[in-house]
């Protein structure tokens, strides 16, 4: 134990002197511990949520609590687990007893008996989340460090508390805990416990994708992604998780020709749409825009490696992708859908920015349009400056002709001016084929430019159409 008195400036918001008059009514040591301490430490910023640990009963100090606060706000109790919760000031606290665990093979989850605050802090996931502060009046502000967490902070190391080989075994989690804190951090994973997240790898398969899901989706926040998938990739999870991505890495040759590694190749083009958007789901989209590439992959002696459809062929993965991870099913997945199927899209319109090709793209990719141009320009990655110049410098043509076609032909997500209801009504149709025929007609011929988005011309067009299709319009 170590007494530090500038702790005490992490305990200053209101609720812990609530807490610290309740754990000295009930006789009960009492203090904050994990990642409020570690964050404090690090100056990551206000918390909002907050780990209480009672050695005693972490319930009865949460009722203490509550009846003690102004608010006397309503306390969530959690007694299979035996821990309680309740809201302060935007603030969420857990109130849990001191405990200690046992595992068996086949759960992570474990059989838990009262114990320490040492039982507590040996159970924790890593050094770094096993600092605790004391809130009794006689030692507020104490720092208990067994385990030497502040010094690990210092060294930027994630290093578990006990032998990394248990403490992954018994809770297979812990190694994508370990890999999140390292990237959302910039921490490196000590040597032996990343050895150990190898030997363990297999282990993962008793943990529910959902909890892996939520590790996965706080490494595709991170400031760098890459990090996190390439520990992923070298510890031998990634494979377990997602073999779509691990198919694309590594690079043949045939008759001397060879084609790029599109493994690492999206490792850049996540790390580049991160310094440009926060939307996970779009990231994703940039972490599986070539997942069709590894099926679709063919050598041909007269033009060499060709990934023919891989887009279609990636965003139907994408489906099936998200089904297997449990990850939402929803309009999220269509989306990321839609980005991997159009991803190559603006990448061919470079070449040759014409307003047809521009009022199509706007078309299919409707309000998705800017997210797509983003997308795209991350796909660069090319290491000439001169090519990686010139393609940014094609894709801000290409923005510039969106917005001047938008401005002008008006076609995002545009219907045809003339309605089923007005092609049944001028020429005395029931519902038939042949509506759907004209508004198509009417639809290609805007966006191929033969007429403008404007209803007299788009009605003057569906007369000569129903006319060839062998319609007359009603008197």
């Amino acid at each position: 134990m170590q007494l530090l008195d500038n702790y005490i400036a992490a305990i200053q918001h209101p609720i812990f002197k609530y807490i610290s008059q309740a754990a000295d009514l009930l006789k009960t040591d009492t203090y904050v511990i994990g990642g409020f301490v570690r964050d404090f430490i690090l100056e990551r910023g206000t918390a909002k949520d907050i780990d209480v640990v009672a050695v005693g009963s972490g319930i009865e100090l949460a009722l203490k609590v509550a009846e003690l606060l102004p608010n006397k706000p309503k306390v969530q109790v959690f007694k299979t687990y035996g821990t309680a919760m309740l809201r302060f000031q935007e603030i969420e606290v857990e109130f849990v007893g001191a405990r200690k665990e046992s595992y068996t093979e086949d759960s992570r989850n474990p059989e838990v008996e009262e114990g320490t605050l040492k039982d507590d802090q040996n159970r924790r996931d890593f050094t770094i989340n096993a600092l605790a502060i004391s809130l009794n009046k006689t030692s507020l502000g104490t720092l208990l460090d067994p385990f030497g967490g502040v010094q690990d902070l210092q060294n930027k190391r994630i290093k578990t508390p006990l032998s990394p080989d248990i403490t992954y075994s018994d809770d297979p989690l812990r190694m994508m805990r370990a890999i999140r804190f390292a990237t959302q951090l910039n921490f490196t994973i000590e040597k032996n416990s990343l050895e150990a997240i190898r030997k363990n790898a297999k282990r993962l398969k008793i943990i529910t994708r959902e909890r892996i899901m939520v590790e996965v989706n706080k490494i595709l926040s991170a400031p760098i992604p890459s990090v996190g998938f390439l520990h992923l990739e070298e510890t031998g999870l990634l494979q377990q998780i997602m073999p779509e991505l691990t198919d694309l890495k590594g690079v043949q040759e045939v008759e001397g020709q060879k084609h790029k590694d599109n493994f690492y190749h999206t490792l850049e083009v996540v790390d580049n749409i991160s310094k440009h958007t926060e939307d996970v789901w779009l990231r994703w989209a940039a972490l599986l825009h070539d997942i069709g590439k590894a099926p679709t992959k063919r050598f041909s002696k007269k033009v060499g490696w060709t990934f023919h459809n891989h887009e279609f062929v990636g965003s139907k993965m994408v489906f099936k992708l998200f089904k297997r991870l449990k990850l939402p099913l929803n309009n999220k997945m269509k989306f990321v859908q839609k980005m991997v199927l159009l991803s190559s899209r603006p990448i061919v319109l470079a070449s040759e920015v014409t307003d047809s090709a521009v009022r199509r793209l706007v078309f299919d990719a409707g309000d998705e349009i800017d997210s797509l141009m983003t997308l795209c320009e991350a796909d660069i990655t090319t290491k000439n400056p001169n090519k990686f110049k010139r393609y940014h410098n094609n894709f801000k043509l290409v923005r510039e002709k969106i917005k001047e076609v938008e401005e002008r032909d008006r076609v995002r997500n545009f219907e045809p001016p003339v309605t089923g209801e007005i092609i049944m009504k001028t020429f005395d149709l029931q519902p038939c084929k042949e509506i759907g025929q004209i508004k198509d007609y009417i639809k290609e011929a805007i966006l191929d430019g033969v007429i403008t988005n404007d209803y007299d011309e788009a009605y003057e067009l569906m007369l000569l159409r129903g006319k060839k299709l062998g319609l007359s319009p009603k008197n």
